[in-house]
């Protein structure tokens, strides 16, 4: 991570519990009680974050991502003036578009469902940020997936929350995201694409960390009520260290425009 003309460091990794994992001893896959992630991770470690602010110049704020293979761009646009043909707000609005490029994935051309994403992203957001503070406007995040390596939504979340900061829109906290894969007995963090390929479910959580609050969780599989709960921790153990990565870039962009 690194703010705006500053040097790229190392990527930051974080984990959300700091207890040694035993290293499985085989490899792949989940019916297998001894597998190993395929880039090598214990099952509760995330992968390497990479962030910068400052990516879009023409943008009124903006965000570059990497984790693992997994990089996104966001570019945020306002406030500003809201159509003619949309009602009259008291409150500012929001809107939000996911987008994939056509060599983002291994099958050229073929991404996830940009509605559903968009949708979401959406909803993540808006309970974090303070619409009253830009009434009859509109903020419109444009993210960008490059490359799909897997989590690609919660990476999206996160980088969208990094560039409307980096914009200036007045929020209660920033919105970290993160995802956790069910595979067979076992629960992995921050899954990359071949292991979503085989996930029996997933659950993906959107959260303000400073304020604890949760502003979007998506489950899909099935579930048992204890793994679920397990899930749950995971991720929000994880999005608070998130967090802290975020705002340390966000330090950095202020300490270089000094």
């Amino acid at each position: 991570m690194s703010g705006k003309g500053g040097s790229a460091p190392h990527p930051t990794t974080y984990s959300p519990s700091p207890q040694n994992q035993k290293r499985p001893k085989s490899l792949i896959f989940k019916d297998n009680v001894d597998w190993v992630r395929p880039d090598g991770r214990g099952f509760q470690h995330c992968r390497p974050a990479f962030l910068r602010t400052g990516a879009v110049n023409a943008a009124s704020g903006s965000a570059y991502a990497e984790f693992g293979n997994t990089k996104v761009i966001v570019s945020v646009f306002g406030p500003r003036e809201s159509k003619k043909a949309q009602m009259y707000s008291d409150i500012g609005r929001l809107n939000c578009n996911v987008s994939y490029t056509t060599f983002a994935t291994p099958v050229r051309g073929q991404g996830a469902d940009h509605k559903e994403f968009s949708s979401v992203l959406h909803k993540a957001l808006e309970g974090a940020i303070i619409l009253e503070s830009f009434p009859k406007t509109t903020v419109d995040v444009f993210a960008l997936v490059l490359e799909s390596g897997g989590s690609d939504l919660p990476v999206v979340i996160s980088c969208a929350s990094l560039a409307l900061a980096d914009a200036g829109i007045r929020m209660y906290d920033l919105v970290t995201s993160v995802s956790v894969s069910c595979l067979g007995k076992n629960l992995v963090i921050d899954p990359i694409f071949e292991e979503e390929n085989c996930q029996d479910g997933s659950l993906i959580i959107a959260c303000m960390p400073s304020r604890n609050e949760v502003t979007q969780l998506t489950i899909t599989g099935e579930w048992s009520t204890p793994k679920i709960h397990e899930a749950m921790q995971l991720c929000l153990d994880a999005c608070a260290k998130l967090g802290m990565v975020m705002r340390s870039c966000l330090k950095e962009t202020a300490s270089s425009q000094e």
